[in-house]
């Protein structure tokens, strides 16, 4: 406890090699070659995974650790994005100061949303939380409009002070820097047929990414993280002994909080806009749906929950009846039109029932998720290698 295992380390291992080498594994189609138009390699869906990422880390701390089911957490992803656009425009447009202010802000506004919530549990817990997001949508798209600009979000002007950056209130509008790297910079290298890009964005978003892991498994191997596994076991005994919950509920809840402020600074870091649709329940939902997918309580789960659904948008969105026609072309016109018009239910813009149907297939036959899934394969590798280790020892004894 409190130390991290070498199962630990290979974990984080395999996410910094996943994250360095993801542009390459997601963009595995030549750039001449039919299916290039479906690759998911370009560097703002790149910069979603990382961020949603981070996102899905941060709120299975709560839900996977302590039990507490979270219908609002998209309130915080909102007030981290609208606090780094602030600071775009009152400061600089580097980004390291928006980071810290949208952590910080939705620390505090965490803090208050989690004092009042978690005075109630189950699904009480999840309406109190649903109703404090939904109002904080609605605050965001009207009533605060000075602050957030309504419905037509809040973005950087030509006319912002930026003290620390007065020489960008004239001409293009700034962009978004780290200490001089621009944020939308691209450096590209073509080899042969096959055309690799290394977006800086990206590669920044990931480090925070693999910083957030990280930080991820000292929770879970700590003290702390193991508190929070006993709130999840059975809270009412853990009151029975006289040891009060609430404290590490709430600190679960802060730390869940900051994660999706630093996930909406990156948000609007990776490009300066705001706007209160970060807030909808819908966007909590995905988080929800994100963390289930990949695995509740697990390391590298919430991880592949987020690429998982961020990676198949981008694939069956693109897929539309042109393509579906252009597919099925060879067969007769009556058949391909009736094929055509039965996928088209499932790709394009019908692509959530596609997401949906995939959810529930995993919920119904793999309940724990990705994670669950291969730890089966890995189980049933083992069986095979180790049966086959047996009868080869078998058959060189009877041959001896």
């Amino acid at each position: 406890m409190n130390t991290i295992s070498k199962a630990d380390m290979k974990t984080l291992f395999f996410v910094a090699i996943i994250a360095l080498l993801a542009p390459f594994i997601l963009n595995p189609f030549p750039t001449d070659s039919g299916l290039a138009q479906f690759n998911a390699g370009y560097p703002d869906l790149m910069q979603r995974f990382a961020i949603y990422g981070i996102l899905a880390i941060g709120f299975n701390i709560l839900f996977g650790l302590t039990g507490y089911l979270s219908f609002g957490h998209a309130a915080f992803l909102g007030v981290g994005s609208y606090s780094a656009v602030w600071m775009f425009k009152l400061l600089s447009m580097n980004i390291i100061p928006a980071l810290i202010l949208s952590v910080i802000v939705a620390g505090l506004f965490s803090l208050l949303i989690g004092f009042i919530s978690l005075r109630r549990s189950g699904i009480y817990f999840s309406i109190l939380t649903l109703a404090f997001a939904q109002m904080s949508f609605a605050l965001a798209y009207s009533v605060l409009t000075p602050l957030t600009n309504g419905e037509t979000g809040l973005q950087i002007t030509l006319n912002d002070p930026r003290i620390l950056a007065a020489e960008n209130v004239s001409g293009n509008l700034p962009v978004t820097t780290l200490f001089g790297l621009e944020m939308r910079d691209t450096w590209a290298m073509q080899v042969g047929a096959w055309d690799f890009q290394f977006n800086i964005g990206y590669y920044i978003c990931a480090i925070f990414l693999l910083l957030a892991f990280y930080l991820s498994i000292r929770i879970f191997r700590s003290p702390f993280g193991m508190m929070l596994r006993a709130v999840k076991t059975n809270q009412n005994r853990l009151n029975y002994t006289g040891i009060n919950t609430r404290p590490y509920t709430l600190a679960a809840f802060v730390i869940s909080g900051m994660y999706a402020g630093l996930a909406g600074g990156l948000m609007a870091s990776m490009d300066p806009l705001a706007g209160a649709e970060r807030m909808q329940w819908t966007a909590s939902g995905e988080i929800v749906l994100m963390t289930i997918l990949g695995g509740t309580g697990t390391l590298l789960g919430p991880v592949m929950g987020a690429g998982f659904i961020k990676y198949f948008e981008n694939i069956f969105s693109k897929i539309n009846d042109t393509v579906l026609h252009g597919w099925f072309s060879w067969m007769p016109d009556g058949l391909e039109n009736i094929i055509v018009w039965v996928l088209h239910l499932f790709t394009g813009k019908g692509w959530h029932l596609t997401l949906g149907i995939m959810f529930m297939l995993i919920v119904i036959f793999l309940p724990g998720g990705l994670m669950e899934g291969m730890s089966r394969i890995g189980n049933w590798w083992k069986r095979r290698k180790g049966d086959d280790d047996a009868e080869s020892k078998s058959t060189t004894t009877a041959a001896e």
